[in-house]
């Protein structure tokens, strides 16, 4: 599935995949304002997950806190080459990405 707003790779060595994120969004913590002296309002991801078959890898729950375009980096065990990688995220707007990737 290719995503225009997630890059995401995930390399294995001996037993362990190292896999690194690179997700393209605004992150606005809803405390800045424009020229114009006007709020602008949060718009962030607030949640990420990581799966692999069946099996959840990895699950973080985010805030405003975050900066724009935010990289993510973990390990794992007990994957095996050729398994599929999908990260999803979810923002506070209900918009939604998704990006799958072969363990190699």
């Amino acid at each position: 599935m290719a995503s225009k707003s997630i890059k995401i790779r995930a390399k294995m060595k001996e037993d362990v995949v190292t896999v690194k994120a690179l997700m393209t969004h605004a992150m606005e913590t809803g405390n800045r304002k424009d020229s114009k002296g006007e709020t602008i309002p949060a718009h962030f991801i607030q949640g990420v997950t990581c799966t692999s078959g069946s099996k959840e890898i990895l699950t973080a729950d985010w805030s405003g806190g975050i900066s724009k375009n935010p990289y993510i980096s973990f390990k794992y065990k007990g994957a095996s080459a050729g398994d599929d990688l999908t990260l999803t995220w979810v923002d506070n707007k209900g918009n939604t990405e998704s990006a799958t990737v072969k363990v190699q």
